[in-house]
Parts: structure tokens; C-alpha cells; sequence
């Protein structure tokens, strides 16, 4: 079990480091003179590079033990954002987020099936327990760089970041065993996985459901700040509490995955709605929580999805799952980025709403892949 934690301690700061442009936009837009929009492309570089590089790591590292793969991207997500803190400009911001995307994308590929290997026979505890690492992420960090930001600065922000990155992987490199790679990985596994018209199909249903929230989260706390000017650091947490629900939730109702998989994306759809057509801080509440439940039942339940849809082939359906997510990210930051820039937040995540309905009624027709 030390040995999941560590895995889910990285997971957590990466995920705190892909997101930590919504906990600090304004204030990382102003300091390098660009539109909020355009910074919240921060979010989209990274997604960029990980939706290239999810599907193809396992390719160039066929062999490799998965435990010094995590060490070593653990070491270049730290490398990343100590670049940011430092940027002299956006270019050099935007560099340094596509880098960190290699880093998510290829631990998050390669962190389910470690964990399994390490825990055999516990996949539900593994991608719950995972999930949970995010939600800590949104919990703990998005606040409190929301707060660092305004007291300390942004820039600060990242260095800690970096600084606390470099703490995880020492723990990982302590207590986590080494995970052989499968026999079967590489690109003949690729392939195989790609063969699977039900998992392709999942995966086009992920991307809907991912770009529903992505069109909208690098602009939360502007959504937040329409409404309740002072209440970001604590909406936020709210969120985060929210998605800790979902979590556990998601994993204590994935024996019936069909039902969860499509009420996930419609519930998401309803919190997006409600929060960005909020006339109070009540409404806005209500909205936000369901929002971040709903958002955070999707990693657990997508994983899940496509490790029973592809149940020979797990660690390629893991990294198209990772893909899927990450274009959505990238498509869903630069979409949002013109939105906001054009329409405004409230119509931003109505578009994240719509995208969501398409997601929840798709999952609803797809065969259980259970049976």
C-alpha cells in the first residue's frame, strides 16, 4: 500500500502542475503581458504533447521498467516547472508546459497497469486510489496556489511545485518495486488495441466527455469571480472537496459501468449549466460541486471502461485513454481561449455542457464492456 501511495503522490503533482494556469491566470497573463485566452493556452501545450506522446512511449520504451520510467518523468515534469518559474517570456512558458505533457501523459500511461502489477488483483482500489490523487491535486494545491498567487506570486508558485515533484519521485525511487514491462508491449500491442471497435468507440465518447470540462476549467476562477468576486480560494477547495465525493463514488459504482459511465458526462453537463448561468453565491455553489463530483468520477470510470473493454491489452488502452484526454484538453483550451476571449465565460461552458450531453447519451448506447 506505501507503494500505491507514492505512485499517488505523483500523480497528484502532476496533475497540480497541469493545471495550476487556471489557479493563476490573471496574474500569469498581466506579468507576461498576454490575454487571459491566450494564457490559458498554458493548459492546451501541455494537452499537446500528450496526446502526441501517450500512444507512442510505450513504443520507443518497449522494455523498460516501468518503475524508472515513472522515476524519470517525475524528474522532467520538476525540470518544467522550474522553467516556468523562471520564464523570461510566454514562448519559454509554453516550451516548458509541452515537456510536462510528455511527463503526464507517459505516467499516466504506464501508473494503472504498474499499479496492478504491484497490487495484482486490485484494479478498482488502483484507478479509485489514483483518482483520489487527483482530487487531492484540486483539493490542496488549485487553492493554495490560487492563494500563493495573489500573496507570494506565481512564479513562486511553480518553484514549489518543482521542489515538491523532486520529493516524490525520492519516494517513488524508495519504496515503489521494480514492474517488469509486458512481453506483449509495443507497437504489436498498439495495434491490437486499435483493432477493438468498442474501445475506439469509448474513446471517442472520453474525448466528448474530457473536452466538456476542459472547454471550461482553465476559466473557473473567472466563472467564479463573475459572481462572487472574493470567493475563488474557497470555491475552488469546493470543487475539489466535490471531486473527492466523486471518486469513491465512482469507484464503489463501477460494477454497474454502464449506468455510471453515461450518468458521469450528464451530471458534468448539469453542473457546467447551473455555475455558468449562477445569479447567486447558492447557485454557484450547487453548480461547482456538481461540476467537480461529476468531473472527477470520469478518471475512474474511463479507466475502468477501457481496461474491460481491452482486457488483453490493458497498458496500450490505457495510454489511448490518456490520448483521448489530452486531445480533448488541447482542442478544449484553445476552443474555451476563443470563447472567452469572443463570448464570454458563461458561454463557454455551455458549449462544455452540450459536448457532455453527447458524451452521456454515447456511453448510454454502447455495449457493457463487462460482458
Amino acid at each position: 500500500m506505501v507503494s500505491l501511495l507514492a505512485l499517488d503522490l505523483g500523480i497528484c503533482l502532476l496533475v497540480a502542475s497541469e493545471f495550476l494556469p487556471a489557479s493563476v491566470l490573471p496574474r500569469m497573463a498581466a506579468d507576461l503581458g498576454v490575454s487571459e485566452g491566450t494564457a490559458g493556452l498554458a493548459v492546451a501545450a501541455t494537452a499537446i504533447a500528450g496526446a502526441v506522446t501517450a500512444p507512442s512511449i510505450a513504443m520507443v520504451l518497449p522494455r523498460a521498467d516501468r518503475r524508472l520510467v515513472l522515476i524519470g518523468l517525475l524528474a522532467v515534469a520538476a525540470v518544467s516547472d522550474l522553467a516556468v518559474a523562471l520564464a523570461p517570456g510566454f514562448a519559454v512558458v509554453l516550451l516548458s508546459r509541452l515537456i510536462l505533457g510528455v511527463a503526464i501523459a507517459g505516467y499516466w500511461s504506464f501508473a494503472f497497469g504498474a499499479g496492478v502489477q504491484a497490487l495484482p488483483g486490485r484494479e478498482r482500489l488502483v484507478s479509485t486510489s489514483l483518482s483520489i490523487g487527483v482530487s487531492v491535486a484540486t483539493i490542496v494545491a488549485v487553492p493554495l496556489a490560487s492563494i500563493g498567487a495573489d500573496t507570494a506570486g506565481w512564479r513562486v508558485v511553480f518553484g514549489v511545485a518543482a521542489a515538491l515533484t523532486v520529493l516524490s519521485l525520492l519516494f517513488l525511487v524508495l519504496v515503489f518495486p521494480s514492474v517488469p514491462a509486458h512481453p506483449a508491449a509495443g507497437l504489436a500491442m498498439m495495434r491490437s488495441a486499435l483493432r477493438n471497435p468498442l474501445l475506439i468507440a469509448g474513446l471517442v465518447m472520453i474525448v466528448f466527455a474530457a473536452l466538456a470540462n476542459f472547454v471550461a476549467y482553465p476559466y473557473i476562477r473567472l466563472a467564479i469571480m463573475r459572481v462572487a468576486p472574493d470567493g475563488s480560494a474557497w470555491l475552488l477547495l469546493i470543487w475539489g472537496l466535490g471531486g473527492l465525493v466523486g471518486n469513491v463514488a465512482a469507484g464503489a459504482l463501477s460494477s454497474r459501468l454502464r449506468i455510471v459511465s453515461a450518468a458521469a458526462p450528464l451530471l458534468l453537463s448539469a453542473g457546467l449549466a447551473v455555475t455558468g448561468y449562477s445569479v447567486g453565491i447558492p447557485m454557484l455553489v450547487a453548480g461547482v460541486i456538481v461540476w467537480g463530483l461529476a468531473f472527477s468520477m470520469l478518471p475512474v470510470v474511463t479507466q475502468l471502461w477501457v481496461a474491460r473493454a481491452e482486457r488483453e491489452h490493458t497498458e496500450s488502452a490505457m495510454s489511448l485513454q490518456v490520448t483521448a484526454f489530452q486531445t480533448a484538453i488541447t482542442i478544449g483550451s484553445a476552443v474555451g481561449g476563443a470563447f472567452v476571449d469572443g463570448h464570454g465565460v458563461a458561454a463557454t461552458l455551455v458549449l462544455g455542457a452540450a459536448c457532455a450531453v453527447v458524451s452521456g447519451i454515447g456511453f448510454a448506447v454502447l455495449r457493457n464492456p463487462g460482458v
